[in-house]
Formats: structure tokens, C-alpha cells, sequence
């Protein structure tokens, strides 16, 4: 994928296993099929039903792990964090899990997600008298179950999930049990696996099969889910609860051999090529897409036009990444050394160009041009998503307009900006119809698709004063 030139980027996969005697190694191969999902850092905390220890640094897994620190995490349960920072800085002090150590008793804490009140909840935690360690929103929660105080941890653990707002996957960790916890619409996917009489969960179910686990069911919204000795136990927090998937989650996010609410994510973007070429065919010679997330689609594509889908644009896997790159000259020249267009492929021909989305359009524009050196006679681009015109407050690093092309122009405008003779986008209804309604009788069959028409499920919080300021600017500006 190339989040990292595209400034679209996911924040974090969540790995646990209990009883199992090899828990963080079986952790660490979990993470390793999550990696896509945040390479800025990466931690494991394991239990030996007495005693919590964990590593945790800046880095790839492969990185963070290289000199045997597996070999110090002892014990039959494990959870483990892959992270990519949408609140909170680039430092060590926010690589998860989060360890804590209480007096009678210690709690390891990640999180997948984004909460949407955080920032008033730490306001008022702090005028309590909480002094917090991190700029992480994750760690708002451990806050607010220590200061429940039922006498109960399963309870105060719901009192705390009631305050959070937000999208959230949780993990948790103590000496005796492992708890998963799923917000109540559901924006993160999240999964039950089991491997003989060991339980995983996992952010996507393409970790289940790289350690060698069944699929068991997905967690719902509002679940909590508890694993301990005595096996799986599943209670709720709340029944106030609405399915709203996060749709680019099938789009660009999880792997395509992941499956979310039953959907395949590789047959849903198949789906959204074969709907986009009903929608938007063009005369061409050849289809190709960009690396790798938009493949399937433009196989999709590929196959409904009659037209053959060819390699014209291939990914480099060994360089840098270069989301980190301080200039756009940098960030752009990031995208020639990540992709390369293949003249054997495209001289000569009029390229249809499949891409998932577009979000500030140096990508796209850069891409155009790199067909085009090689010889293209013709780029038309077509997107297999909408417009992406809204920010996204539930996980997504992008939290407002003024960064979104699609937000700013019209297609005809983007199309002449990203140097394309053509340029259409999937629309709304073809793309709910091409992932498949998980939830049929629920708005949108049961997705979020607030980042294409700004119908957002919960209300916003926090952000709500700066994206009613954000949109009246947009006025303004229009």
C-alpha cells in the first residue's frame, strides 16, 4: 500500500493469545501479519498468571524484537500492539501496550482507534488529580477504571468503556484473564480465533491463518469479551449499539485475505472494479492498477470491461518509507522510488489506471506522470471509491477538509490537477452494493461511509466545534 505517500494511514493491529505455552511468540507471528496496519512501533506483554512483562520500541516488529527479547516473556497469555500514531507523538512513551502496575495488581492496555472525547475526559481526569505518562488517548482508560472503584474490575472496566467516545478495539491484559472490548458501532474490525483450547483475537482474520487458528466469530459492538482459564465468556457494556464498519477498511486498509462481518475484503474490491467498470467503461487497451491495495479492484475492472489487466506499475519493497519525508519535493519523489511504470506494459496504449481512492492528489498527479514517461498513450483514472471530501475523527490520521482535493474541487478540477484524460469515482450506492450490506437493515447496510457524504454515526465531541468551523470555511472558500 502506499499510505505513506498518501498521507492515509490506519492507526493500529491488535494481537492476543491465551493458554497457549508459546503466547508471545505466537504474538509476535499474529503481529507480523498486522504489520500493514502501523510500523512506527510495536510491543507484547505477556502474563505467567503472576507476573505481567513486556517489551516495547520504535520500529518494525522485526526490529523491535531482533535480539531475543521474546525469549524474557514468559507465559501462557500474550497481547501484543502494532502502531501507527494518530493521537499522540512519535515516541517511545506511546508504543503500546501500556503496562501499569497497581498496588495488588498490574494491567497491560492497547487500543485500535480513535477517541472522540479524549480530550475533555483527560481535562477533567486531570483536574482530579490524574497525572498522565503519555499523550496517548489510550491511556484515558486506565484512568477511568481505576477511578470507578466498584469493587469489581469487570464493572468498572464498563463504567470506563460507557465514558469513552469514539471508535475503539481494546485489549486487555492482567495476571489472570484477557479481555477484549469493541465500541458500539463497530468502526474496527475484530475477531475471535482458537487453536485447539487457546483463544487469539486479532484486528483481521489473516493473522488466524499465520498461526495456524480457526475463525471462531466476529466481536460485535458493545461486546466485551473475557478469557480466562475457565474459556470464553461474553458479556456487553452496552446495547445502545449501531453496526457502522469503517467502509475503508474494505477499501484500503485490511488485507485482502481478511474477512470483515463475513465479507471477503480481496471479492469486495473485486466487486467495486466490476461495478466501477459498469459505471465508468472507457475505450482503452489495457488496465492496470496501483500497488497493492487496488489490485483486486482493478482485476474487478479488468474482467467486466473485456479488457486485459496487466502489471503496468510495479511497487518497490525495499526502500525507506518516506511518509516521514519533511518537503512535498521529498514526499514526492518518494512515490518514484516506491513505484515504477513498466514501458513493455503501457508505450503505446490507452491505460485505464484503477486506484482506491484519492486523498490529496500529489499521489495520483505523480503517478500520471510516471505512465506517461513510460510511454502512455492515454490515462484515464478511475477510482474504486467516492469522493473522499469528509476527515475522518475514528481512527483515520485525517481530521480535516483543507488536506482533502476532493473537498476543494470538483472532478472535472482534479481530473486537469492529476494530469488524467479522464477521471471518475465509483459512486456511493455502487460501492455499498459492491462490499455486499453486512448489516442489511442498518443505514448504509451497515457501513461508515461518513468520509464521502459527512453522515457521521455518533456525534463528534471534541471535534465538533473545529469541523463546523472547518466546514464554514469550505464556504467561504467555494
Amino acid at each position: 500500500m502506499l499510505a505513506e505517500i498518501k498521507g492515509l494511514n490506519e492507526e493500529c493491529g491488535i494481537f492476543g493469545v491465551w493458554n497457549h505455552p508459546a503466547a508471545a511468540n505466537i504474538t509476535y507471528y499474529g503481529l507480523h501479519s498486522l504489520q500493514h496496519r502501523g510500523q512506527e512501533g510495536a510491543g507484547i506483554v505477556s502474563t505467567d498468571g503472576e507476573v505481567l512483562r513486556g517489551h516495547r520500541n520504535l520500529g518494525l516488529l522485526a526490529d523491535v524484537f531482533k535480539h531475543g527479547e521474546l525469549d524474557g516473556l514468559k507465559g501462557t497469555g500474550a497481547i501484543g500492539h502494532v502502531r501507527y500514531a494518530t493521537a499522540g507523538g512519535k515516541s517511545l512513551g506511546n508504543v503500546q501496550p501500556f503496562l501499569f502496575h497497581f498496588q495488588e495488581s498490574s494491567l497491560a492496555l492497547c487500543h485500535n482507534g480513535n477517541l472522540i472525547n479524549a480530550s475533555s475526559l483527560r481535562a477533567e481526569l486531570e483536574k482530579q488529580g490524574a497525572i498522565f505518562q503519555t499523550s496517548s488517548d489510550t491511556e484515558v482508560l486506565a484512568h477511568l477504571i481505576k477511578r470507578s472503584q466498584t469493587g469489581d474490575f469487570i464493572q468498572d472496566l464498563k463504567v470506563a468503556l460507557n465514558r469513552v467516545k469514539g471508535g475503539f478495539a481494546y485489549m486487555l491484559l492482567t495476571e489472570k484473564q484477557m479481555i477484549a472490548a469493541l465500541d458500539p458501532n463497530g468502526f474496527r474490525p475484530l475477531s475471535i480465533g482458537r487453536i485447539g483450547d487457546s483463544y487469539v483475537i486479532a484486528s483481521e482474520t489473516c493473522a488466524f491463518e499465520t498461526v495456524g487458528a480457526e475463525f471462531v466469530r466476529d466481536v460485535e459492538p458493545g461486546e466485551l469479551v473475557i478469557i480466562d482459564d475457565d474459556g470464553l465468556h461474553i458479556d456487553t457494556f452496552t446495547k445502545e449499539v449501531k453496526h457502522s464498519i469503517c467502509s475503508m477498511e474494505y477499501i484500503y486498509f485490511a488485507r485482502p485475505d481478511s474477512n470483515i462481518a463475513g465479507i471477503n475484503v480481496h471479492s469486495a474490491r473485486k466487486r467495486s472494479g466490476k461495478r466501477l467498470a459498469q459505471e465508468a467503461f472507457v475505450e482503452a487497451d489495457v488496465v492496470t492498477g496501483v500497488p497493492d491495495s487496488s489490485i483486486s479492484a482493478a482485476i474487478g475492472y479488468a474482467e467486466e470491461a473485456g479488457l486485459p489487466y496487466e502489471l503496468g506499475l510495479i511497487k518497490n519493497r525495499y526502500v525507506a518509507r518516506t511518509f516521514i519525508e519533511p518537503s512535498q519535493e521529498l514526499r514526492e519523489q518518494g512515490v518514484r522510488m516506491k513505484l515504477s511504470a513498466v514501458r513493455g506494459v503501457v508505450q503505446g496504449k490507452r491505460v485505464v489506471m484503477i486506484d482506491d481512492s484519492i486523498v490529496r492528489g500529489t499521489t495520483s498527479k505523480r503517478i500520471v506522470s510516471l505512465l506517461r514517461e513510460a510511454g502512455a498513450k492515454e490515462v484515464h483514472v478511475r477510482i474504486a471509491s467516492p469522493p473522499l471530501a469528509y476527515p475522518c475523527f475514528y481512527g483515520i490520521d485525517i481530521q480535516t477538509r483543507n488536506e482533502l482535493i476532493a473537498a476543494n474541487h470538483s472532478v472535472d478540477e482534479i481530473c486537469q490537477i492529476i494530469g488524467a484524460d479522464s477521471l471518475t469515482y465509483l459512486s456511493e450506492d455502487g460501492l455499498v452494493q459492491a462490499i455486499g450490506k453486512p448489516y442489511p437493515n442498518e443505514p448504509y447496510g451497515g457501513l461508515c461511509m461518513a468520509y464521502f457524504n459527512g453522515d457521521y454515526p455518533t456525534d463528534l465531541y471534541d471535534y465538533e466545534a473545529d469541523y463546523l468551523a472547518s466546514l464554514i470555511e469550505q464556504k467561504k472558500l467555494k
